[in-house]
């Protein structure tokens, strides 16, 4: 006897219809949104902006949480409510030039991107060694990404299961069509996708490998301090570079005018005494300190519009937070 389609166990769950709708608006976006003139896709994603801006919604105040810590303000002030204005704009044209960067010139990217130590990546794969780029969630990383890859590096990253399925895989597919090799953290359905040993791989083989790495509020996470208060941030990367020789090579990204920004900052080096553990937390707090200076530099590029520090998860009212991929 064969299950109808969205009953338990069935091969084809039904998908929920919020999900199915997300699913269509983000296939609108790729399809029309890279086909509209520049500039009037510039305006529409900022009028967008600014109305999510003034409804001043959940993932607003969130924002807006996290951007008094990093400028010292009280989260209802002036300055970080104008501030705040100004992160959602950059948040929306990360996501105008997502739908577009398909359609990107590779002379656009390379022409429109202001890099600092890239040296410090091509040495290292010039010499045989990997490089684990880390970076928090800024600017543009996908045209960062792109920038490597048409330097002549293409990379593996890893990429967080969306809803639904289809979705997830509408983002791989768009990430590798830019010259991204991508992981799943998780196997469909739940449960570890070991992605960790497939880095470890590439990176012995003399690969880069790009990370974001400021948010891992996970048991796993490692604890740092992070604008004088404590945070759970990625091991990932510092295991990485411990494990296999890499380079860990901390990077911060923005929006540069009509191009972007890219810093990659000196290697973070593996302590020479201690065990993993502590290792690991040095590291990862040293890279801490790096996206610290970064954002504070562009705080109105960090687009953390999650809850990251511990003390903000004792707040139980707040619903569990999306995100940006």
């Amino acid at each position: 006897m064969t299950r109808a389609a969205g009953t338990p166990g069935s091969p084809h769950p039904r998908v929920p219809l919020v999900d199915r709708l997300v699913a269509a608006a983000y296939s609108a976006g790729w399809l029309v949104v890279r086909h509209m003139p520049e500039r009037l896709a510039a305006w529409f994603f900022r009028a967008l902006a600014d109305v999510l801006w003034r409804r001043q919604g959940r993932l607003v105040r969130r924002l807006e949480s996290n951007l008094a810590r990093v400028v010292g303000e009280d989260a209802a002030g002036p300055a970080v409510r104008e501030l705040s204005r100004a992160g959602m704009r950059s948040y929306f044209r990360y996501w105008m030039e997502a739908f577009r960067l398909p359609s990107m010139s590779r002379e656009r990217i390379l022409d429109g991107t202001y890099a600092i130590g890239g040296e410090l990546i091509f040495d290292n794969l010039a010499s045989g060694r990997g490089a684990v780029m880390a970076l928090p969630h800024m600017g543009n990383w996908d045209v960062a990404g792109a920038w490597l890859v048409h330097k002549g590096h293409p990379f593996t990253t890893v990429a967080e299961r969306l809803r639904p399925e289809s979705l997830f895989e509408r983002f791989v597919a768009y990430r590798e069509g830019l010259g991204m090799e991508v992981l799943p953290l998780t196997k469909q359905g739940g449960g570890s996708a070991m992605a960790f040993g497939t880095l470890a791989k590439r990176l012995r083989e003399g690969r880069p490998v790009c990370l974001p790495a400021e948010r891992d509020l996970t048991a796993s996470g490692v604890e740092v301090d992070f604008f004088g208060a404590r945070t759970r941030m990625v091991a990932g990367p510092a295991l990485l570079a411990i494990q296999t020789g890499a380079a860990l090579l901390p990077a911060v990204i923005w929006f540069e005018g009509d191009g972007w920004g890219i810093h990659i900052h000196e290697e973070i080096p593996v302590p020479a005494e201690g065990t993993r553990q502590e290792k690991v937390a040095a590291m990862t707090q040293s890279m801490a300190a790096v996206f610290e200076k970064g954002i504070a530099e562009h705080p109105e590029d960090w687009h953390m519009l999650q809850r990251l520090w511990l003390d903000d998860l004792l707040d139980e009212r707040e619903p569990r937070p999306g995100g940006a991929p």
